[in-house]
């Protein structure tokens, strides 16, 4: 994968697998290039009568929701143009201008879903869209979005201004945007949570509380404020009274390893050990690396209940992956004293002092959401099937197969790419988006055993093509090389279950570069002459149960990279089926991919959608159909 920067510096990120060869760039002049807007990207230009537009909204299943859903019109440059409720799935938006709109739909306990509809040039009065929702992810307070979905358009830019100065600790300016967001929307519950975050903030730990109270009044069920009520009490040695705060976190979000982890603290310090242990083995295994601290905890609440071998043993291995960490040096040292050893009086004492009330605050500390960044992998769980069973080696081993059939069965391909792009500013904002279409030719060449050489051309007519704001990406065909039997051995894997997606039924497995082993996947560096920077990568792929292929796969930094400013990177790609007919060779091919990129403060999301497929196999070439979901629903419609 490269991403170049035109009219500057340049930062090479480079995917392989096994061995990587080096990347082949394109050569194109200096600057930023011109910018090619396709048209009918913008504005409402001929017009003629009104439509009625309606929407059926599905959910997993196929059948229409049952609660209500939000519904925003905007006009392809963001400008808003109306909003209505729809009810048991369905709403009608009568006479709207013919032009082209993306449709917004935010219901509760389903994840937000944009869809664009060309409602240009229609023959009839009456446009019919259907939209399919998916759950939304545990771990996220789902009714966030749909309530500053729902909100007026001011409002929803003073929360985003406000989120933004939250996060850069500009607390002036976060109260000034979070009084104009209630003014206008005085009874919403994450206007209130966020005033909370702000008194925090200003160590104002009554009025925080205050706040975090309002807005479960206003809605009981709000996640974020629950956890941060819990902490704020278990930071002042109230136990007791977090515990059914904790109880309702966990009820409202099963997945949280962060209510989890409160949970273990609470219980450890109100005296219950069996309780803390389990809450805290269960928030390690949902938190991963995020939650790596939560193990001194779980130390303290073995050695309380006698397990002193047990307790040393999980110290000793955190302790080893952060040695920075002086408090847990001396957790082990206290818990390794002969007569913490041998008298269960003294390991009762020595657990109690080394692990404090409150200690754990900064390790579950709610980041504060990104108003254009999706949350971290880790963060939560996606919900998986109860009770079914995965056999990890087995997922992987047919997984890796298909990845070999792919590899061998095509030496290159071409797609028609379309490409939104939008750069997001200090405030989290997104600017007009900038549309692109591109002639997309991938190669794919197997040099050797685990050696490929992938390579990427874009181009407009006989002309290189020219991305937005003079940053190219690549790399997306290339991601799936991570579960090739080559390269997976690199990945510490877990299967969290079975999942549905889009209809399917996919196990759902989640990856992490593993540090003792070679990353080889993805690297920086800036300039053709500098040195490289590894990156290490972590994500999650949902695998199709009957045929292994991989219909998603989303990937995220495992941690920034101070050195060379890069912030996030995150992928997430949906793949469809390809038929060969000749040859009678189906492929997953990616249909979209969504790319959230921030470096040096540069930040923008793309949105690609792939169609037209045409494969050139080794042997022969042959147009083949377009992915299976891109027919369905043709690419612009997933914008």
């Amino acid at each position: 994968m490269v991403v170049r920067i035109l009219n500057s510096a340049v930062l090479v990120l480079a995917v392989g697998c096994a061995a990587l060869l080096p990347v082949r760039l394109l050569a194109q002049g200096e600057g930023s290039g011109i910018i090619r807007t396709l048209p009918g990207a913008g504005g409402l230009a001929g017009i003629t009568q009104p439509i009625d537009l309606d929407v059926y909204i599905k959910g997993p299943n196929g059948a229409p929701i049952e609660g209500p859903a939000v519904v925003t019109l905007t006009r392809l440059n963001g400008q808003f143009y109306r909003q209505g409720t729809a009810r048991s799935g369905y709403l009608r938006l009568n006479e709207l201008p013919q032009a082209e709109y993306n449709v917004l739909v935010v219901a509760s306990g389903f994840g937000r879903v944009t869809k664009r509809v060309d409602a240009q040039a229609q023959s009839t009065t009456l446009m019919k869209v259907t939209i399919q929702l998916q759950p939304a992810p545990e771990g996220e307070d789902a009714i966030t979005d749909a309530e500053i979905a729902s909100l007026a358009p001011k409002a929803q830019k003073a929360i985003s201004k406000a989120m933004e100065a939250l996060r850069s600790n500009k607390l002036a300016e976060a109260r000034s945007h979070l009084e104009t967001a209630h003014r206008v929307a005085p009874t919403s519950a994450e206007i209130n949570y966020l005033f909370g975050v702000y008194s925090l903030q200003l160590s104002d730990r009554v009025q925080a509380k205050s706040y975090w109270t309002k807005a479960l009044e206003l809605y009981p069920k709000h996640y974020r404020a629950l956890l941060s009520l819990s902490q704020a009490l278990l930071d002042e040695n109230k136990a007791g009274e977090a515990l059914p705060y904790l109880d309702r976190a966990v009820r409202a979000a099963p997945s949280s390893w962060r209510a989890h982890a409160i949970y273990a603290d609470a219980y450890l310090h109100q005296g219950f050990p069996d309780e803390a242990v389990k809450q805290a083995e269960r928030a390690l295994e949902l938190g991963r690396g995020q939650a790596a601290a939560v193990q001194r905890f779980l130390a303290a609440a073995l050695a309380k209940r006698g397990e002193k071998g047990k307790a040393v043993s999980v110290l000793q291995a955190y302790v080893q992956e952060h040695p920075a960490d002086a408090a847990a040096k001396k957790q082990l040292e206290s818990l390794q004293l002969p007569e913490a050893q041998n008298a269960q009086g003294a390991a009762d004492a020595a657990s109690a002092e080394m692990v404090q009330p409150g200690t754990l605050a900064e390790v579950t500390a709610l980041p504060l959401l990104s108003s254009w960044l999706p949350p971290d992998i880790d963060e939560k769980v996606p919900p998986v099937e109860p009770g079914a069973v995965c056999t990890l080696d087995e997922v992987a081993k047919k997984a890796g197969q298909r990845i070999e059939e792919f590899v061998g069965n095509v030496d290159r391909f071409v797609a028609t790419e379309s490409l939104k792009h939008e750069t997001i500013n200090k405030w989290g904002l997104a600017s007009s988006p900038e549309t692109r279409k591109f002639d997309y030719m991938v190669s794919i060449q197997k040099v050797k055993t685990g050696f490929f050489n992938v390579e990427e051309f874009r181009t407009v007519g006989s002309a290189f093509g020219e991305f937005p704001d003079g940053l190219e990406t690549n790399g997306l065909p290339a991601l799936v090389l991570i579960f090739h039997p080559n390269n997976a051995g690199s990945f510490e894997m877990t299967c969290e279950g079975l999942a549905r997606w889009n209809g399917r039924i996919a196990w759902q497995v989640h990856f992490r570069q593993r540090a003792d082993k070679p990353n080889t996947m993805r690297s920086y560096r800036m300039g053709f002459e500098d040195p490289s920077h590894p990156v290490a990568l972590k994500g999650r792929a949902w695998i199709d149960a009957e045929s292994y292929q991989i219909v998603r796969l989303e990937t995220d930094l495992v941690a920034p990279v101070p050195e060379i400013r890069l912030v996030a990177d995150r992928t997430a790609i949906e793949y469809g089926p390809v038929h060969f007919r000749t040859r009678n060779v189906e492929m997953w091919l990616p249909s979209t991919a969504e790319v959230y990129f921030d470096w040096k403060g540069r930040r923008f999301h793309r949105r690609h959608s792939f169609s037209n497929y045409l494969l050139f196999a080794v042997d022969e070439k042959q147009r083949i159909s377009a992915p299976k979901s891109v027919e369905e629903t043709p690419p612009e419609n997933f914008l």
